[in-house]
């Protein structure tokens, strides 16, 4: 199938499916003329890319484990978990940063209609 067959059959944009060749997520052949022919097997490979994207991993990242998932399952990829762990430990680091923005921003507006009640000021 060609490039535009393989986005219209996932879903992803012509440009990331270059981009994952790029970053060689994909590999397709190529023809005599020099335009991309992928096998049927790529609609899988843009799937569990799509998926590792949705779940915060780096394209850097989805290399190093997409061909082993590919084949296996996730528990026999040794390398699979130490990410999930990572990212995990990246994602409750940002949880704890928004926490904490949120509080400041929640003191600040309380601190703000406080003083303007205080000073008889209407709510904006």
């Amino acid at each position: 199938m060609n490039i535009g067959e393989l986005a219209e059959r996932t879903g992803v944009s012509i440009r990331s499916l270059r981009y994952y060749e790029q970053k060689g997520l994909l590999t397709p052949l190529r023809k005599e003329n020099g335009y991309r022919e992928y096998t049927p097997f790529a609609v899988e490979q843009v799937q569990a890319i799509q998926l590792y994207l949705n779940l915060g991993l780096s394209t850097d990242e989805i290399s190093g484990i997409l061909q082993c998932v590919l084949q296996n399952k996730e528990a026999f990829c040794k390398d699979v978990l130490p990410i999930y762990q990572q990212k995990l430990q990246e994602i409750d680091k940002q949880i704890q940063v928004l926490t904490s923005i949120r509080a400041n921003l929640t003191e600040r507006i309380d601190s703000i209609l406080l003083e303007r009640s205080l000073s008889g000021q209407e709510e904006d």
